[in-house]
């Protein structure tokens, strides 16, 4: 069975949008990449799959766009290639090497878990959300990012349910952004 991972950037004071001052830095692309090779799948929202779509599609013309640093190009040569599965009511169709899911999605995700394989990675606000609600989720990593954003969406907002979790891996980068993935250890009430 394969695990779900959720992983995503998030402030010291639990926002998680990628205009509340996250932007990506060399060691955590680096970080990221290493995560995406991981991945046998990501599952995105319709808003995740278009936003990262637009920023890390290789463009047609093959050559990556100018405003992508060096160092960005391995990240985004990871994600364009990796199979992706999206959750949509509204979109009728998706490419960039993608598959829409519509109906019962806690019945999808765990029939995409039964399969062989390193893991699934869902990133994004709404889905996981939804995923977590349902105990879908095997793994939270979070990037907190030494930064106080004060506005924007945040992490997990309106979970029914507390989730207890289980550090099981602690990194810190000398930019002070600390890597911390947990594992639930159950619900509690």
């Amino acid at each position: 069975m394969r695990p779900l991972r959720y992983s995503i950037n998030v402030t010291l004071d639990g926002c998680c949008h990628h205009e509340a001052g996250l932007a990506p830095d060399e060691e955590s692309m680096r970080y990221w990449t290493a995560e995406m090779e991981r991945a046998d799948a990501l599952l995105f929202g319709r808003v995740t799959y278009e936003m990262m779509e637009a920023a890390w599609r290789r463009p047609a013309s093959g050559t990556w766009p100018d405003w992508m640093r060096e160092w960005e190009i391995p990240f985004a040569e990871a994600i364009d290639g990796t199979r992706k599965y999206v959750v949509s009511s509204t979109l009728s169709e998706v490419d960039w090497n993608a598959e829409l899911l519509r109906g019962d999605i806690g019945q999808a995700v765990q029939q995409l878990k039964q399969e062989p394989g390193e893991g699934l990675w869902v990133g994004g606000v709404t889905l996981p959300l939804a995923l977590a609600d349902l105990g879908l989720i095997d793994e939270y990593e979070f990037l907190v990012q030494p930064v106080l954003a004060g506005h924007g969406p945040t992490l997990l907002a309106g979970l029914r349910e507390r989730i207890q979790l289980d550090l099981v891996d602690r990194h810190e980068f000398p930019s002070g952004v600390v890597a911390q993935r947990y594992r639930p250890t159950g619900v509690l009430g």
